[in-house]
């Protein structure tokens, strides 16, 4: 991206008169065709806006067809703040009021697809993703709204008038597939920055709209890969590597904060639901505690079974709660001098401790996997730049942001596409 450059313009709304000979002129410019770009547009165009989207990729919405493998967890029956990562928890507040989960099921149900309700109130397609998808492209298309895909932007320019209260923005773009690319220049009186981050890059993730907020001398607050894998690289990633595949439900804590979901083994470490939640909080050198008995009081438990089952060897008494496999590695970790031992030739004080780390197995991941499998990225464009009623940027008129370039993070569960919907439906009043 270049720096900003500002020239003269003639007066009048950059949509009803264009500063520029050749130059296509639009109410409304929108850079990104996902879930945040996609239901702004829509709603401008609903106002009786001109509106253009713009996206970088082949086609739209990669990242909604891709989620919740293929079939779109599109939010959460219960939403409140406390789902969301800021510096400023109070920031989605007024977004999450103004357009509710029961707002966009609503437009779901309209269309007439099919979902369901799984555990925590996600919601997701009963069939596939793609319904979500062609929905907000219908509305697009009722709404008058344009959609162009292949296309990269290369400037942003502010057109400032004496005369006029509101800046133009003109846009500089390369459009078209590589073999047939051509130059073109739009402008807008308002521009919405909805190009998401820096996780997934091959579904379209890019630094792009951080580029955009430098030009404005917006402030970015750190940023990092979060619903993302554990990685290790000590011989734990070993023992990761001989379990790969097998998923077991417990309670993961890091730095005060405790999911109870399901952790898978990989061949590279630990992800499943309650590992992508406790990365949000994970940071590098940390240990992350797994309780792999979750309501149970381990030791206490053990001591329990010594007395009444004495002669049963701790695998077995185990086997019923863990999969087998994992207990065999739990015990050559934890045991493997008694393996072969029945309970009550264990001493209390080894039971004692084999009970804790049961329910407080403590491990350090070397690292997480990163943007390349991270869902969404933790921090962004801070949000005390931007109005948090309308998106509007509090120092440049006609500049808006919205969906995950913002510094707001949803837990897993649909929340970061219900933030996707919100902030974009706020911004979409009032472009």
């Amino acid at each position: 991206m270049h720096e900003v450059n500002t020239v003269n313009k003639q007066e009048g709304s950059a949509a009803s008169q264009p500063a520029l000979k050749g130059v296509s002129a639009y109410d409304v410019i929108i850079l990104g065709a996902g879930a945040a770009g996609l239901i702004c547009a829509l709603t401008a165009g609903q106002r009786g806006r001109k509106v253009l989207v713009l996206e970088k990729a082949n086609k739209t919405g990669k990242k909604i067809l891709m989620s919740g493998g293929g079939r779109c967890n599109f939010t959460n029956n219960i939403v409140e703040p406390e789902h969301f990562l800021s510096n400023n928890s109070h920031f989605c507040i007024a977004a999450l009021s103004r357009y509710t989960q029961w707002d966009f099921i609503a437009l779901v149900e309209k269309h007439g697809i099919d979902y369901e309700q799984r555990k925590h109130g996600q919601l997701f397609c009963t069939h596939t993703a793609k319904d979500i998808l062609a929905m907000l492209l219908r509305e697009c298309e009722h709404a008058s709204v344009t959609i162009e895909t292949h296309c990269e932007v290369s400037s942003v320019q502010v057109l400032e008038s004496a005369n006029d209260e509101h800046p133009c923005y003109q846009l500089e773009l390369t459009m078209g597939p590589n073999r047939h690319k051509s130059s073109v220049t739009h402008t807008c009186e308002s521009l919405v920055i909805a190009t998401g981050a820096l996780s997934v890059p091959s579904l379209g993730g890019s630094g792009m709209g951080y580029d955009i907020a430098r030009q404005f001398n917006l402030p970015i607050t750190e940023r990092r890969a979060g619903l993302v894998p554990f990685m290790f690289s000590d011989r734990f990633k070993l023992l990761c590597e001989r379990l790969s595949g097998l998923a077991t439900a417990v309670e993961v804590s890091c730095n005060g904060q405790s999911f109870t979901e399901n952790i898978l083994f990989t061949h590279r470490g630990l992800s499943g639901p309650a590992i992508l939640q406790i990365s949000n909080y994970w940071r590098p050198g940390d240990e992350v505690s797994i309780d792999l008995l979750p309501g149970i009081h381990a030791p206490e438990w053990l001591l329990q079974l010594k007395r009444r089952q004495g002669k049963s060897r701790l695998k077995n008494l185990l086997t019923p709660k863990l999969a087998k496999a994992l207990v065999v590695e739990l015990q050559n970790l934890w045991w493997p001098e008694l393996a072969d031992s029945p309970l009550a030739q264990f001493k209390d004080e080894e039971l004692t401790i084999i009970g804790a780390q049961l329910n407080d197995w403590r491990l350090k991941p070397s690292a997480s996997e990163g943007y390349r499998t991270a869902e969404v990225t933790l921090g962004g464009i801070d949000t005390a730049a931007i109005s948090s009623k309308t998106m509007e940027t509090r120092q440049q008129s006609g500049l808006f942001f919205i969906g995950e370039v913002l510094d707001v993070t949803g837990h897993l569960g649909g929340f970061n596409f219900q933030w996707a919907w919100s902030s974009g439906y706020s911004a979409g009043l009032f472009v």
